[in-house]
């Protein structure tokens, strides 16, 4: 093969094979030269004594063709006509979230990613690249491995994904139609490899108010509310209910100076809330078959009071090649969530 790349690992020594393949390097016994080409597998062996080293590249076909997943199959980059935007698992796995929503918030450009509010467990709402509709629902379309979510992202533990894929112009539309109208994403979770590994990922914390609003006291309460009502209406039937209510303006000092108060944004607010996330995945398998078991637990304590969320998380995936031609995956998926309180946003 001619241009393949031969190159001294760790050094800037290199050349290039000519047309017929041929290649000549100043090389060390103890070195390891670098074969590398697109398209094909990077490959890398040591010198030792030999004077002589032919090497067979093999095709990587995922990068000779340039494949990017996108839900019900694969197909070519070519093919696809619009903005792709990527993030991969591992950048997901460093951020202490329970939601894979609020984990890629600002990492995917023309994406939005907001919350409907701050209790634990609040809906998340995902736009890709605003809104298409006034009317209608702009939500995007979610494939997780292949088949289309209702959950989302909601569904989908940060811990088990490989990698999120969002097409955002007319390769969405062309490949799902209307339904990929407000975007797609699409989710890839993690599978198995040959081996054995059992891996743990948690963190345990807590939740303040940083800073709350300064209220006022009994005397300061009412103060004001007899100003006012004295600019506003004199002396009129509304000034004596005021004065008939909370007393005359020189008996202020004696009844509400010293009068005890419950500051209700402390006792609703005030609360150190504690969360937790336990992750615990077990992956193997050999050449043909591979399986991938996950489960995670979060629990949060909200700051308001009589709030929180708990969620247990299965996934079981099993792959087998069969052969080169025919290979199959089966994937099981278990949530159950609890939510506590009503939250905020609703009247």
């Amino acid at each position: 093969m001619p241009g393949v790349t031969v190159q001294v690992k760790g050094s800037q020594s290199g050349t290039a094979t000519d047309l017929n393949g041929d290649y000549s390097i100043k090389a060390a016994p103890r070195d390891i030269l670098v074969f590398s080409f697109v398209g094909y597998q990077t490959i890398e062996r040591r010198v030792g004594n030999d004077r002589t080293l032919n090497i067979v590249m093999e095709e990587d076909v995922e990068l000779l063709d340039e494949v990017v997943v996108v839900g019900y199959g694969q197909m070519k980059k070519r093919d696809l006509t619009g903005a792709i935007s990527s993030i991969q698992g591992r950048d997901l796995e460093r951020v202490p979230v329970s939601s894979a929503a609020e984990a890629i918030t600002g990492r995917l450009a023309g994406v939005q990613v907001t919350t409907s509010e701050g209790a634990p467990g609040a809906d998340i709402k995902i736009r890709v690249r605003g809104g298409g509709s006034i009317t209608q629902d702009n939500s995007p379309l979610y494939i997780v491995d292949g088949f289309p979510s209702d959950l989302g992202l909601q569904g989908v533990d940060p811990n088990d994904i490989q990698s999120i894929d969002v097409l955002k112009d007319a390769s969405s539309t062309s490949i799902y139609g209307s339904r990929g109208s407000n975007g797609v994403i699409i989710i890839t979770t993690k599978s198995g490899k040959e081996g054995f590994y059992a891996n743990y990922n948690g963190y345990v914390g807590f939740r303040k108010l940083a800073k709350t609003l300064p209220v006022q006291g009994a005397f300061d309460f009412v103060r004001s509310r007899w100003e006012r009502q004295l600019r506003s209406s004199g002396t009129d039937p509304y000034m004596t209910q005021i004065i008939d209510r909370y007393g005359d303006w020189n008996e202020h000092e004696a009844l509400y100076r010293d009068m005890p108060i419950t500051n209700w944004q402390k006792e609703v607010f005030g609360r150190t809330a504690f969360i937790q996330s336990h992750n615990v995945s077990l992956t193997g398998g050999t050449k043909t078959i591979k399986y991938n078991f996950n489960y995670t637990h979060d629990d949060e304590d909200g700051i308001m009071v009589n709030s929180g969320f708990k969620r247990d998380l299965y996934k079981f995936r099993f792959d087998q090649t069969v052969n080169r031609r025919f290979k199959y995956y089966v994937s099981v998926n278990y949530l159950d969530s609890e939510k506590e309180g009503a939250g905020t946003t609703v009247a």
